[in-house]
């Protein structure tokens, strides 16, 4: 069991951002020449200690980030502070994180604006809060929903350890979201659950028109059922199904080609927005499968899912061709 890490101030409030000196408590990234990322907290007296001898802490500590320090036996490392791309994937964790280039796209897509109210429900160790924290800034407010007490305790740890700061609008609701959601008015909603289709009504009372609400799911048959419960449900715009991969590339010379290792799958984003009440959204000409949105749905169905030889309107006839 280690110490935790003392929550250092940030130059920049509540953005996790530090400048001057490095210091004592502090996180840093140190990067050897083969690109080996190697994350360590600072301390007074204390070394880092590699195959070819140990690096002092004291020789960062005082002095700039961004310079190189020689273990004993002349092995160099860069010395960076973490971006929070960085801190989010090597940071302690009891649940897995949302990767950054996850982060990336939900802040954008989910359109998370300075001092939005944002609803999360899944907060896991963090990863995403401190970027809908850092998106929404100090007049923002954003509730974290999570069901496991351990894991909300990692995920505050992190961000307070990361912003430098409690951050005044940030609250971390414990239990299932459709049980203990509060009645405030919502305009962004990130569901980060197994299940979020079984949420999707709680956050309908409580997203504004026009809000946004965004499910992070891992697999397809998660993506399929996120997305028809939403077309079901009748209050939202069509959803929006995505994935997306990032590819590095190497560059050396006339030898110009994507790297061998890439960030392939890691999960699905469904996004969609949130109508006036009483609105219906236009009907998208599609051809769903039958009984697509259960036997139980009442709303128009295609012409080819029932005919003369039904014997009951559950029963459906697949058109040739």
């Amino acid at each position: 069991m280690t110490d935790p890490e003392p929550t250092l101030p940030t130059d920049s409030p509540l953005s996790g951002v530090r400048r001057g000196p490095l210091a004592a408590g502090e996180r840093i990234t140190l990067t050897d020449n083969k690109g080996r990322r190697h994350s360590v907290v600072l301390r007074d007296g204390a070394q880092f200690h590699t195959t070819k001898g140990g690096v002092s802490h004291d020789d960062l500590i005082g002095g700039p980030e961004g310079v190189v320090v020689r273990s004993i036996g002349g092995l160099e490392f860069l010395a960076l502070r973490p971006l929070l791309a960085e801190f989010t994937v090597t940071m302690p964790r009891g649940a897995a994180v949302v990767y950054p280039k996850d982060a990336a796209q939900i802040v954008m897509g989910a359109d998370i604006f300075p001092g939005a109210r944002v609803l999360e429900a899944g907060v896991g160790s963090g990863a995403l809060t401190m970027s809908l924290l850092r998106a929404i800034g100090p007049d923002g407010v954003l509730h974290s929903y999570e069901r496991r007490p351990e894991f909300a305790e990692i995920a505050h740890r992190n961000v307070v350890n990361f912003l430098g700061a409690e951050h005044p609008g940030w609250t971390i609701h414990l239990g299932d979201l459709a049980e203990v959601i509060t009645p405030d008015a919502i305009d962004r909603v990130l569901l980060d659950m197994l299940a979020p289709w079984e949420c999707v009504d709680a956050v309908a009372e409580v997203l504004v028109p026009g809000g946004v609400i965004c499910a992070y799911v891992a697999t397809t048959t998660q993506l399929g059922r996120m997305v028809e419960t939403l077309r079901a449900h009748t209050g939202f715009t069509e959803p929006e199904a995505t994935e997306h991969i990032v590819r590095g590339w190497h560059a050396e010379g006339l030898a110009i080609r994507p790297n061998h290792a890439g960030i392939g799958h890691t999960g699905f984003l469904v996004t969609a927005r949130r109508l006036a009440p009483g609105v219906t959204a236009p009907r998208k000409k599609r051809r769903p499968a039958p009984l697509a949105y259960g036997p139980d749905y009442t709303g128009p169905r295609p012409p080819w899912v029932e005919s003369e030889h039904s014997t009951s309107p559950d029963t459906a006839v697949i058109p040739p061709g």
